[in-house]
């Protein structure tokens, strides 16, 4: 009679099925999802779990000698949350929020017992009523008042002034997707300079649809943002292609990890130092230091910049963001005309019929 072998013997131990199907590889590939998985919490509970003030900058308008010594009052205050300077008049303190050199001011009326707070919620809300408690219980202090005038408002229809935000973060990850598709799909290393040219390609032109419906969605239908839609579509071209771009060089020079890179450096450093929830004055010190040159903190400060402050103050975030992108096309391209020998992952060449 014949001996019809069981589960064990036809596959062997459990122990062998084990070491067949979790290869080395996939080994360390797990590892290195545990590894983003916990710097995701500790950079997102780092950043966010305690905001304090640090170091606003902040313009006091006084008459004579008084500027002084409220500028004196203010630098003294436990913790320095504020960064005061003189102004010469309200005007000057105004225009100076507006070019977003300083975030606030406080103007002191010497005929009266009430004084004028100006902030911007635009530059994010939380911000605006941090500054707002601080100047607040500092005049209280003083048995005086104040009156708080918002000079950049946000938008009614932008909750807590996240919806930049959350419009860059989303053309981060339309920029980092289109990235990793392309690698999951034919290879993380193209095989030639041609393929790695035509990469970028379908990258650009993913940015400008990507770019122009956010635009659309976030403006004219939505009404989140009052910014131009040809100036947000542009920002937001630039912000996809600029992170497409980095992910294709990074998957360029480390194969498939270089997808995990990129989350590291947009999604888990990137994010929560962009100055979303708490603008970067509340962030501590690492996340403050960092988010503006990466791109959802370039982004994100370009793109509030364009809805509440007249497109001021780019020009340093417009060239952070073109340095990925450059230096994204570079890598993309230098990484398809190394020698390959050893090179795993190569694009698979398209199959011969027959």
């Amino acid at each position: 009679m014949s001996h019809t072998p069981g589960p064990s013997t036809r596959s062997g131990s459990f122990l062998g099925e084990v070491k067949d199907a979790v290869t080395p590889r996939a080994t360390l590939l797990v590892l290195g999802v545990i590894a983003l998985q916990l710097l995701f919490i500790a950079s997102y509970v780092g950043a966010l779990h305690d905001p304090r003030p640090k170091d606003v900058p902040f313009g006091v308008v006084a008459p004579g000698a008084a500027a002084g010594r409220t500028v004196d009052r203010l630098e003294r205050l436990p913790g320095s949350p504020l960064d005061p300077r003189a102004v010469a008049d309200e005007a000057s303190a105004r225009r100076q929020i507006v070019n977003r050199d300083i975030d606030g001011a406080l103007v002191l009326d010497p005929s009266g017992r009430t004084d004028t707070l100006l902030v911007a919620s635009g530059g994010g809300t939380v911000l605006a009523t941090t500054l707002e408690g601080i100047a607040g219980k500092a005049e209280k202090a003083e048995g005086r008042a104040v009156r708080v005038v918002d000079v950049a408002p946000a938008s009614s229809h932008d909750f807590d002034g996240l919806s930049s935000f959350y419009l860059v973060v989303g053309w981060c990850v339309g920029g980092y997707l289109c990235a990793s598709i392309l690698a999951i799909s034919t290879g993380a290393r193209p095989a030639n300079p041609r393929r790695a040219a035509i990469r970028l390609i379908v990258m650009a032109l993913v940015a400008i649809v990507g770019g122009l419906g956010g635009a659309v969605i976030i403006g004219p239908i939505l009404g989140a943002l009052p910014g131009g839609v040809l100036d947000l579509w542009g920002l937001g071209a630039l912000i996809t292609f600029a992170v497409g771009a980095a992910t294709l060089a990074l998957q360029g020079v480390f194969g498939i990890v270089g997808i995990g890179l990129a989350i590291l450096l947009v999604v888990i450093a990137g994010n929560p130092s962009a100055g979303g929830a708490f603008p970067l004055p509340l962030l501590p010190p690492f996340w403050k230091a960092i988010g503006p040159a990466l791109p959802p903190g370039a982004g994100t400060w370009a793109a509030r910049s364009i809805a509440y402050f007249r497109g001021n103050d780019v020009t340093a975030s417009l060239l952070v963001l073109w340095a990925w992108a450059v230096a994204g096309t570079v890598i993309t391209m230098l990484a398809a005309v190394l020698p390959r020998r050893g090179r795993q992952e190569t694009e698979l060449p398209p199959a011969r019929a027959g």
